[in-house]
């Protein structure tokens, strides 16, 4: 802690001290950069990207990272104060301009509140009449839908888990099952605060993302489903019983009701696109999905009017704390991008064969998710910038962020990984080893894809 304390000092002061002795405010526009010219330049500038990786990798929170670094290009690249605060300025309003996705996650996390969850789950159970192997891959088509409505996996699987323990047990290939659903649902969710960060940094429009996306995370998902189904089905599972499961001692058409917000909701996310189109008119728009859940959480649950009003702020504040810290870091990595160490990676990579480029970047932001995917926004940051100056499309930028996600899922600080721990009663390196051989597997058939695909 003493050590990181004078690195801070030190940081606070060098930034006085370059204020002193620089004048004027850069206007670059981030996209006329070029790389420094010259060996030695060029390797400086890569030295800030470097220590905020290191940061990252010991587990040194975000922030703090993305500023000892942008610090350090500060001095490298002669970069005054009153532009480390413009590009501040700049990113953070950026990501919390991300409506959709803040209301998408506000509105999901009020239908977790209201139990539809746990209700379609408990309503699975007594429908399939005693063949866990139904119930597991319910469980992961659960888990999926809930984290692309919200966009937050480790909210989803906090819910989830539990229940699924309480259900079937703790099954290594239920829980990989889920890692795999997740990471591939967090990654390309409407929601999500990985979607802001593609459509931020990539200047995508961010429904031509997700329905882009859609189909790979729908065959990730199956593939997922299939996982858990086998896997029960091989272990010839027994369903466990929960006494404190408020929902067992409702009928079946009480829990059908209690899922109907639920429902709602994922027509409204994955179907109302299509039917807009259809039809001509935008009638699944934000402001719609939000006033229908709402209200069928109202008229379909036992939640109060102003318990589901105040569950839809509160639902708010996760995406909305994960928006404002990766703006900070954004800014920061702004700061690091004005020394050139972006486009010195892609004039590097474009010396590689071209079809390596994108098999090469999904390896890359996985290999670094698995230290770092505590923080897979920022790994974003630092990953999709030598994508987008490389030229990639929406899909190949989805395939990277993608394995970002895969890298996350065998990461110990990883909040989703947390949670199963938590939620299955396992050790978390026992999750990390129950899921390295799937995650690795899902990560090449990412690789196979871009060979094929692109």
């Amino acid at each position: 802690m003493k050590y990181f304390k004078r690195i801070l000092f030190v940081s606070f002061l060098s930034v006085i001290l370059l204020q002193v002795s620089t004048l004027g405010v850069s206007a670059l526009d981030m996209n006329e950069i070029t790389a420094p010219s010259g060996a030695l330049d060029s390797f400086l500038s890569l030295v800030p990207l470097i220590v905020v990786l290191v940061l990252l990798f010991l587990k040194v929170d975000m922030i703090l990272a993305g500023f000892i670094a942008a610090v350090l290009a500060m001095l490298i690249g002669n970069v005054d104060l009153a532009t480390l605060n413009g590009d501040l300025m700049t990113a953070i309003p950026q990501m919390l301009s991300n409506t959709v996705p803040i209301l998408n996650s506000a509105i999901a996390m009020a239908v977790f509140s209201a139990g539809s969850y746990s209700a379609s789950l408990e309503l699975v159970k007594r429908g399939i009449k005693g063949k866990v192997e139904y119930v597991s891959a319910f469980i992961v088509i659960l888990v999926a839908a809930a984290t692309y409505m919200s966009g937050i996996g480790g909210g989803s699987a906090m819910v989830i888990a539990p229940l699924a323990f309480a259900a079937v047990g703790a099954t290594p290939e239920l829980i990989a099952a889920m890692s795999l659903a997740v990471a591939v649902s967090f990654t390309t969710s409407p929601a999500s605060l990985e979607t802001s960060m593609v459509a931020q940094l990539g200047n995508i429009d961010p429904s031509v993302y997700v329905t882009t996306m859609r189909p790979f995370w729908a065959g990730f998902v199956i593939l997922a489903v299939l996982l858990a189904f086998f896997g029960a089905k091989k272990r010839k599972l027994t369903f466990k019983e929960d006494p404190d499961n408020r929902f067992a001692s409702m009928s079946s058409k009480e829990l059908a009701k209690f899922t109907v917000p639920a429902v709602f909701l994922l027509f409204s996310v994955i179907a109302g696109p299509v039917v807009n189109k259809a039809i001509g008119f935008g009638l699944f728009v934000p402001v719609v999905n939000m006033i229908g859940t709402l209200a069928l959480i109202i008229l379909c649950t036992d939640v109060t009017v102003d318990k589901t009003f105040k569950s839809l702020v509160d639902g708010s504040t996760y995406i909305l704390k994960a928006l404002f810290q990766v703006g900070i870091f954004l800014g920061f990595i702004y700061v690091i991008a004005r020394t050139g160490a972006f486009s010195v990676i892609a004039n590097l990579a474009q010396s590689a064969p071209t079809f390596l480029v994108v098999p090469t970047a999904i390896l890359a932001g996985f290999a670094i998710g698995v230290p770092a995917g505590a923080y897979v926004g920022s790994i974003l940051a630092l990953v999709l910038p030598v994508g987008i100056a490389l030229g990639f499309s929406p899909l190949a930028i989805g395939l990277v962020t993608m394995a970002t996600g895969l890298g996350s899922q065998l990461c110990v600080v990883n909040i989703t990984m947390q949670a199963l721990s938590s939620g299955f009663k396992v050790d978390i390196i026992d999750v990390v080893k129950g899921n390295l051989k799937w995650i690795l597997s899902a990560v090449g058939i990412l690789i196979l894809l871009s060979f094929i695909v692109l």
